[in-house]
Order: structure tokens, then sequence, then C-alpha cells
């Protein structure tokens, strides 16, 4: 994948990590695409020790779904570290 490629992958998987994991997250359009391309690495990574095949090319769906939980362990690691996931009484 080409830059552009990691660029609209990121935005559109951080998006998505957000709408499944709502709250007070970080950033605005920027940190979301950084939170979808670190996610797709951390994805390709958990699918190369899973399933012995990490992420494939742009319109390949395991490269997708591996993106998105990336970034959706990305964020709950994130409100883990901050404390920003906890509801307040």
């Amino acid at each position: 994948m080409g830059i552009l490629g990691w660029i609209v992958l990121g935005l559109v998987a951080g998006l998505i990590a957000k709408a499944i994991m709502p709250g007070k997250d970080p950033g605005g359009i920027i940190v979301t695409i950084l939170i979808g391309i670190v996610g797709a690495i951390l994805g390709g990574f958990i699918g190369n020790a899973i399933f012995g095949g990490g992420l494939g090319t742009f319109f390949d769906l395991r490269t997708w779904l591996l993106s998105i939980l990336g970034a959706v362990i990305l964020l709950a690691i994130y409100r883990a570290v901050t404390g920003r996931g906890r509801a307040r009484v």
C-alpha cells in the first residue's frame, strides 16, 4: 500500500474504532488517522502472530478487520492508561 492508502485506511479504521468505543477521545482528524495507522500496524502484528498472515492489500477484508481491531485495542489501552473511559459519579 502506498502512503495515501495508509492515510485512508487509518482515517476509516480510526473513525470506526471511535464509533465502536464512543466517549471522549483525543484529538481531531489527524489524531484519528494516526490511531488508525498505528492500529493497522498493531492489527498486522496480531494477525501475523495468530493467523500467520498480517495485512494484505488495500481492498482485502482481512486488512480492514485487523486495522479496526488494532485501533480498538489502541483506544482501549489509551483509556486504561489515562482513565478517560470511566463514568463519572
